[in-house]
């Protein structure tokens, strides 16, 4: 994203458990609101690679990415959100019991 501002976002959903048992295998899920949605970016500050996912929008596309992920621990899932040519940020605190990148 270079030297783009982020701003934080109250209107982007992390939906993904506060507690994974397992790592090897986390449901997350992130919608918006945000009109304008161009894509949207998951990483997760804790995996050796910490980028997870990337998705480009079409206007008819749903404001909605949901994948399964590895974890490398415990760390924020960070998603950031372009629309309208601007650039918003959320981010969600997992706890990683077992497993993940390095598990």
């Amino acid at each position: 994203f270079g030297e783009r501002t982020v701003e934080d976002s109250d209107r982007i959903q992390i939906v993904a458990p506060k507690i994974a048992e397992n790592g090897r295998n986390v449901p997350v899920e992130v919608t918006t609101d945000l009109p304008g949605l161009e894509s949207m970016t998951l990483f997760s500050d804790s995996n050796p690679s910490p980028l997870l996912a990337r998705a480009r929008f079409t206007p008819e596309a749903g404001p909605r990415l949901a994948m399964r992920f590895k974890l490398g621990g415990s760390g924020n899932l960070i998603a950031i959100v372009e629309a309208e040519g601007k650039l918003y940020r959320a981010a969600l605190p997992v706890k990683v019991t077992a497993g993940g990148c390095g598990g």
